[in-house]
C-alpha cells in the first residue's frame, strides 16, 4: 500500500486521480482528504465496503484511480476461418433481427421469413467480414481485448472525517498532506490534462 502526497484547498484535492475531469460537479467532494491508497481496485473497495459495514457516511467517499493506462490483451492468432466464422454469427444476429421485424408487417410464414433473412445476413456478415479482413493486408493477424486500468486507487474522504475512516481501517495517523501550493480541484484537473497533452 503506497501513499502518494496530494493537493489541499477549500475545494480540495489529494493526489493524482486528475484523470476524473468530466462531470466534476457530480463527482467532486467538497474538501477532500487521502484515507489510504490502493495498487488494486478490489483493495479500495473493499476499504469502502468495510467503512459501509462499520456505519462510516459513505456519502462523502470517492475512489480515484490515477495513472491511467490502455492493457490490450492479445488473446489469440487471426485466421480466414475465425474471420468468416465471426462474420457468419454476427450476420445470423442481423438477419434474426431483421426477420422478426419483419414478421411484425407481414403476413408471410414466419419460419420461411427468418429462413430468408437469415441465409442473407450470414451471407452479408462473411462477406462484410472478408472484405475488412483483405482490406488490412494481414498488418493485425491476432484478437484481443482493450480496457483501461488504473495504476493506483485512492479512497479519499471530506476532510474532517478521514481520522475517523483511517481509525476503522486501522490505518493510525491522518495521511501526509501536501504543503505546497493551494489548488482549487479544477485547478488540480486542469494541471493534469495539459501534463498529459505534453508527454
Amino acid at each position: 500500500m503506497s501513499t502518494p502526497t496530494g493537493m489541499q484547498s477549500g475545494t480540495g484535492f489529494t493526489g493524482q486521480g486528475a484523470g476524473l475531469g468530466a462531470g466534476r460537479s457530480l463527482l467532486e467532494l467538497r474538501n477532500p482528504r487521502q484515507v489510504a491508497a490502493y495498487d488494486d481496485y478490489a483493495d479500495a473497495q473493499a476499504a469502502v465496503d468495510r467503512l459501509s459495514d462499520e456505519g462510516f457516511p459513505v456519502a462523502n467517499l470517492s475512489i480515484v484511480g490515477s495513472e491511467l493506462k490502455q492493457v490490450e490483451r492479445v488473446t489469440g492468432r487471426l485466421t480466414w476461418g475465425r474471420v468468416l466464422l465471426g462474420g457468419l454469427l454476427s450476420g445470423l444476429w442481423l438477419g434474426l433481427f431483421v426477420g422478426l421485424v419483419i414478421s411484425l408487417f407481414s403476413e408471410d410464414s414466419l419460419w420461411r421469413l427468418l429462413g430468408t433473412t437469415l441465409v442473407l445476413g450470414a451471407g452479408f456478415g462473411m462477406i462484410s467480414a472478408a472484405m475488412g479482413y483483405a482490406v488490412s493486408r494481414g498488418q493485425r493477424d491476432f484478437t484481443s481485448v482493450t480496457a483501461v486500468v488504473a495504476t493506483s486507487y485512492e479512497v479519499l474522504a471530506e476532510h474532517d472525517q478521514v481520522g475517523r475512516a483511517r481509525e476503522i481501517l486501522g490505518l493510525g495517523a491522518p495521511a501526509p498532506t501536501h504543503r505546497g501550493p493551494r489548488r482549487t480541484y479544477g485547478e488540480a484537473i486542469d494541471a493534469m490534462e495539459r501534463e498529459q497533452r505534453r508527454d
